[in-house]
């Protein structure tokens, strides 16, 4: 029982080299997220080039035809909705980056916590995309070793 109420009252201090570890990590995050609103600005713009692009091809009639407009709106909401997931964990880096920064020019502790409350949910965000991502890669899997058992089946 002592040692419950010993281990409750404990809090952690951080040192100068902690410190100094924790500003060049906040440096880099805002660079990084910096970087990565760039990118999303770029799939932004490459969904509404691809678009119009796909869009054109299919009103120039020939071979594409009405392909070619449902293949530009399908690119278009394609990129655009990678567009929209990966600027939840470039924000939630943002947002680590610039409450860690205040932590540390206040020495702030409720800022520190807000801080590592969002950089949890940044690597919350990309764990949870990559086991979808992993399912996906496993669904692709497992349909092509169908299709190739059917294909040499018949």
């Amino acid at each position: 029982m002592e040692e419950n109420v010993a281990f409750e009252n404990f809090e952690m201090r951080l040192n100068e080299t902690a410190k100094g570890f924790l500003k060049e990590t906040a440096k880099w995050a805002y660079f990084l997220s910096i970087l990565g609103y760039i990118g999303i600005g770029f799939i932004v713009i490459a969904a509404i080039f691809a678009g119009t692009i796909f869009t054109a091809m299919g009103n120039m009639g020939g071979h594409m035809g009405s392909i070619g407009a449902f293949g530009g709106t399908f690119i278009m909401l394609l990129y655009l909705a990678i567009g929209i997931v990966y600027f939840f964990p470039i924000y939630y880096l943002n947002k680590f980056a610039s409450n860690l920064k205040v932590a540390l020019k206040n020495n702030n502790t409720d800022s520190l916590t807000v801080s590592l409350g969002y950089l949890k949910s940044h690597y919350k965000f990309i764990g949870i995309m990559m086991l979808v991502m992993f399912a996906i890669y496993a669904l692709v899997f497992v349909f092509a070793i169908l299709a190739a058992l059917t294909a040499f089946a018949s």
